[in-house]
This record gives structure tokens, C-alpha cells and sequence, in this order.
């Protein structure tokens, strides 16, 4: 069996580890990849990794046919505000690079085609009480989110008229090792807050990542996908992969000051935080895939600063 990954980063590796240890194939298809963190996370193992742009076409359907890919992992794409730095580009990237994905997936006939989505799909203008489901009402108004969104409807679409396996994972904040380069504000701002715990230093925070989150660990997602490409096709599509829980930016602090006591952290003024209030349902993941987190939030925290320690 072949997989293609789009994008060399946290999500794409998470489950490449995974799919290497039962041998299989794997491609990645990424414009700019970097060697150093693949390498990192891979080892030196026997991978393709094809630079190219998610926007060529003729360049997918080619590493698709080449590669004889059964399996299409499609990660790549700009994340947070790099989304409408500027829109234009930003769109391009993200909505067309994935329409020329699916229409790849269709002219080849791959089998099954797993979209890695967001909890930023939902429309938290629309926030109550209650835990979020799969069904909540989609699309907040800020280009990443509603980029998010056009592209689980295009690759919804495709599955529609021709019939390939579909199955979409709407991830919380992904946590571990990364190198950030599509844009995750998130990701980065708990790097540098593991950074500085372990060297002693001070991670200074912009106010606009203050917020209050819900995280996922890295193995977790990549478990995660594995069960998304293995398991026979369940009846729905799309499932939240999360913790269901939301942690308060102090909270969270605190959490990470308790295992690295040198963490010190300061708050660069400037645009207020925008928060999540209600976590995501993760019950469709446990019936369907048979997934549910291994890591809570403090136990990824554990692994990760290791991690860290060993980078640096």
C-alpha cells in the first residue's frame, strides 16, 4: 500500500510514523519541505518527498499515478492568519489546493481520500453551553475558518458524484515537536512556553494566543488517522478529535510551570484573545473508529518536554 501526504509537518508525521512500522510506502508532496524536521521525527527512513506546489495539478495526479497511491492524506495548507496574509493567496492555497486534491484523488482512483480539518470549522458566534457535535453550524467569518469549511465542502462534494472513501477529521489544537511554517500561532506559542521551561528562559506571548483552548496531543492524531486509513469505511465521515475539554490560558500555565518550575512567561500586549467556550464531542470518533485520547493534556505535556529536552 502507498500513501500520499500533503504537507512535512506535526499532523503528516504523526501518522507516518505509524504507517512505517507496518510497512508501508509513503510520499510526500510538499513545496517546501523541510528535511531537518523530517528527519527529526522520521529518522532516516526510505521515504519519497516530492517538492511540489498543492496547487499543480498535473504534479499531483503524476505523483498519484507514479507512486501507485492508494491512500490520500491531505494536510497541507496555511493555518490562523496566515490564512488571510494576503486572502488571495491565502484561498488559493487552501480552498484550490484542495479541489485539485480531490479532483487528483478522482482522475486516479484512489481509494480513500482522509481530509484533516479543524474545530476552527465551527461558527463560535454561534456558542452556547453545550458540548459541540459534528452537526454544529459551520463557518465563523475569519479566512481560516471559513477556508476550513469550503474545503470539507468540496471534498464533500467529490465523494458525492464519484464514490471514493471519504473521512474528515476535525482536529482541537494539535500539540508536539513542530516547525510551524503554515502559520499555527497556537502550536508555536506552546513550543515556545516548553522552550523556555526547559532552558530557563522567559516565552514571551502575544495577547492575541492568550486564549482559552481545546488541545490534542500529536500521538494521539496520529492514532487517530491510522484507524481514518485502516479500518473499513464507517458510516459517517467526519468526526471531532479532541480531549473535550477546554483549558484556560492560566490554567494551562500553571500546568506547564508545575512541570518545568524555571518557566516564566510574559504577555506581549495587543489584540485580545478570542476564546473557545464549548469543547467538542468526541463520541462519534470512539463508536465508529474506536478512537478515543490515550494522553491527557498534562501526560502530553510530560512526553513533549522530553521531546524538547532531546531536540535541544
Amino acid at each position: 500500500m502507498s500513501t500520499l501526504i500533503t504537507g512535512v509537518g506535526l499532523v503528516g508525521t504523526a501518522f507516518a510514523q505509524r504507517a512505517l512500522q507496518r510497512g508501508e510506502k509513503i510520499v510526500f508532496f510538499d513545496m517546501a519541505p523541510r528535511m531537518d524536521f523530517l528527519e527529526r521525527k522520521l529518522g532516516k527512513v526510505d521515504v519519497t518527498v516530492l517538492k511540489r506546489d498543492i496547487r499543480d495539478l498535473p504534479a499531483l495526479i503524476d505523483a498519484m499515478q507514479t507512486h501507485k497511491v492508494e491512500t490520500v492524506l491531505h494536510t497541507a495548507g496555511l493555518i490562523g492568519g496566515a490564512v488571510a496574509n494576503p486572502v488571495y493567496s491565502g484561498l488559493q492555497i487552501n480552498v484550490m489546493g484542495t479541489v485539485n486534491v480531490a479532483e487528483a484523488v478522482r482522475l486516479t482512483g484512489v481509494k480513500r481520500l482522509i481530509q484533516i480539518s479543524t474545530m476552527g470549522v465551527y461558527n463560535r458566534r454561534m456558542e452556547g453551553d453545550d458540548p459541540i457535535e459534528e452537526g454544529f453550524f459551520r463557518g465563523d467569518g475569519n479566512a481560516y475558518g471559513n477556508s476550513k469549511v469550503a474545503k470539507e465542502l468540496m471534498v464533500e462534494a467529490y465523494q458525492r458524484l464519484y464514490g471514493f472513501e471519504l473521512i474528515v477529521l476535525r482536529l482541537a489544537n494539535v500539540f508536539g515537536f513542530g516547525h510551524f511554517a503554515g502559520g499555527s500561532a497556537g502550536g508555536e506559542m506552546l513550543q515556545s512556553l516548553v522552550e523556555a521551561g526547559v532552558t530557563g528562559g522567559v516565552a514571551n506571548i502575544p495577547q492575541e494566543s492568550t486564549r482559552d483552548f481545546e488541545y490534542v496531543y500529536f500521538k494521539d492524531v496520529g492514532r487517530a488517522i491510522e484507524l481514518a486509513a485502516t479500518i473499513p469505511a464507517p458510516a459517517e465521515t467526519t468526526f471531532n478529535i479532541g480531549t473535550g475539554v477546554v483549558i484556560e490560558f492560566d490554567d494551562l500555565v500553571a500546568m506547564v510551570q508545575g512541570l518545568l518550575p524555571k518557566l516564566e512567561v510574559e504577555i506581549i500586549p495587543g489584540k485580545p484573545p478570542r476564546s473557545s467556550k464549548q469543547p467538542m464531542v468526541t463520541t462519534r470518533a470512539k463508536e465508529l473508529l474506536g478512537w478515543e485520547p490515550e494522553y491527557s493534556v498534562e501526560d502530553g505535556f510530560k512526553d513533549y518536554i522530553e521531546d524538547i529536552k532531546s531536540a535541544l
